[in-house]
């Protein structure tokens, strides 16, 4: 099976995905939800620089981070012991977890699921989270919706947003190249950020390559289902609305319901 990490050259630099996530921290009024009518520790999976993990951990849940990246972690790590939370922090391949605990919520954000790129690596990972959830457990994902607009992007560089750098206040303008191939299901992305100077100019360009792989609602229920869970809700963005056509996510709410082997 093929590490998640040989896939994670939009990850290397942590300090710059804080710096354009930071501000964006999806789910997590859903989630305090779930975790208000919880007990015992929480798990977050894929949890990379905490973005998620850290907010709830600092309204007195127990939190449990997972993450395959070192650099990743290590952020995490350094900005929960600024703030004196205690987090316990592992790396691990999330296909292959033993925290030699139970939870009875698992959690991942930031459409995780997609670096899954085969069978085999989303059955790991659901086995995986079988095996650390109780009985009666509630897992909590997402991942992109597989619409036509999304798959079937031009194969051309294309802007997609500016970000603006918070220390030195200069802009980064950020273009993608996607390539979807409908075999494998895994859309190829090329990431480009183009540095500015005060006046405008690029004074540097970067790019980075990823690979995403998009699951289908019907597969996922047979996915899920097989992997000991029952679907409870399925939403199009963490807000709880309704699931439809022109969905571009999937928000997933799963009860386990059985043992796998």
């Amino acid at each position: 099976m093929e590490s998640i990490n040989a896939n994670s050259e939009e990850y290397d630099d942590p300090i710059l995905y804080d710096k354009e996530n930071e501000a964006y921290i999806e789910g997590l009024s859903y989630l305090l939800k779930w975790a208000s009518k919880t007990e015992g520790p929480i798990i977050d999976l894929a949890c990379e620089t905490g973005r998620a993990t850290i907010p709830l951990a600092s309204k007195g849940y127990k939190l449990i981070g997972v993450d395959i990246h070192k650099g990743m972690l290590d952020e995490a790590k350094r900005k929960s012991s600024n703030l004196n939370l205690q987090i316990d922090w592992v790396e691990q391949d999330c296909t292959r977890l033993n925290l030699n605990v139970k939870s009875n919520l698992i959690f991942s954000v930031g459409n995780s699921f997609q670096h899954f790129l085969t069978n085999e690596a989303q059955d790991g990972l659901l086995s995986s989270v079988n095996k650390h959830l109780e009985l009666g457990g509630v897992f909590i994902f997402g991942t992109r919706f597989p619409s036509t607009e999304e798959l079937l992007q031009p194969i051309t560089e294309e802007y997609w947003k500016t970000n603006v750098d918070k220390d030195t206040q200069n802009k980064v303008d950020v273009y993608t190249i996607s390539a979807y191939d409908s075999l494998s299901q895994i859309q190829h992305y090329t990431t480009i950020r183009k540095f500015l100077n005060k006046e405008g100019k690029i004074i540097d360009e970067q790019r980075t390559n990823i690979r995403l792989r998009y699951v289908f609602p019907k597969e996922m229920e047979r996915i899920l289902f097989a992997n000991g869970f029952e679907i409870v809700n399925i939403f199009k963005d963490w807000n709880e609305t309704p699931i439809t056509n022109d969905s571009y996510g999937m928000i997933y709410v799963c009860k386990k319901t059985r043992n796998i082997i």
